[in-house]
């Protein structure tokens, strides 16, 4: 499993991602708990000791399963908005794990639960790895306005691509290679104060339910960490799907 600091140089046998998805897990949910416990519980102007009453606490699981957005006009999503089962995943255009799962297993997740509408995956912007991870995220979001996230994303995780860097020249030709068909708005968008702001509410997300690593996923509001096999993923959400169906 890939740390915050030097994803890429872990090596990615089962063990080492199962053990790190245990830490992952831990680290997501009591970030979570520890947002909560310490967030203002009051709505009024009432300070310590006016008998104000504190909201009561919610399920952490279930606040974890309601960061789902379900947006019809979410541009960096796919899927139908009422499908069972909801994958988010948050990831780095730079970290070579994150790479590995949109080359192998998330093609995989789209043809076999995408496409029959048992799945939809939200993807976060959680750039770790400096600058050029936040302006490919912010290019990212761009393409997207143009409807070629999908594009875009493929082409940015491309075996070799990370390995070109993230400057601007790069992410226009790879804008061009994704077929964004308006350039000129491209740039405008990928240097504006909403892509910034849409950064900017992807990475307070995960950082407050204790995201450390990339790529990290909830599914269903159920944390798996790191580039886990295939089967990992169409076990968790055969299991998910089950669990949306008895409710």
């Amino acid at each position: 499993m890939p740390s915050s600091k030097n994803s890429a140089s872990k090596k990615s046998s089962t063990k080492p991602l199962l053990i790190s998805a245990g830490v992952a897990l831990a680290a997501i949910t009591l970030g979570l708990v520890s947002w909560k416990a310490t967030a203002p519980t009051g709505t009024g102007s009432a300070g310590a000791g006016s008998g104000a009453v504190a909201a009561p606490r919610t399920d952490p699981a279930a606040e974890l399963k309601a960061l789902a957005r379900r947006e019809s006009g979410d541009k960096l999503a796919v899927g139908r908005t009422d499908a069972p089962v909801v994958l988010i995943e948050y990831s780095d255009f730079k970290c070579g794990y994150c790479g590995k799962f949109a080359r192998d297993t998330e093609p995989e997740l789209v043809k076999k639960y995408v496409a029959d509408g048992t799945l939809r995956i939200e993807w976060r912007n959680f750039p770790i790895f400096g600058a050029e991870s936040e302006a490919a995220a912010k290019a990212a979001w761009a393409a997207g306005q143009q409807d070629r996230f999908d594009a875009f994303h493929a082409a940015a995780y491309a075996p070799g691509s990370k390995e070109k860097g993230f400057a601007e020249p790069r992410l226009v030709e790879l804008a061009r290679e994704a077929g964004v068909p308006d350039l000129e708005r491209f740039k405008a968008d990928l240097a504006g104060e909403q892509a910034a702001a849409a950064l900017k509410k992807d990475q307070e997300e995960g950082y407050r339910i204790g995201v450390t690593s990339t790529p990290s996923f909830l599914l269903n509001g159920k944390p798996i960490a790191g580039a886990q096999p295939l089967g990992t993923f169409t076990a968790a959400i055969a299991r998910a799907k089950a669990e949306a169906a008895k409710q």
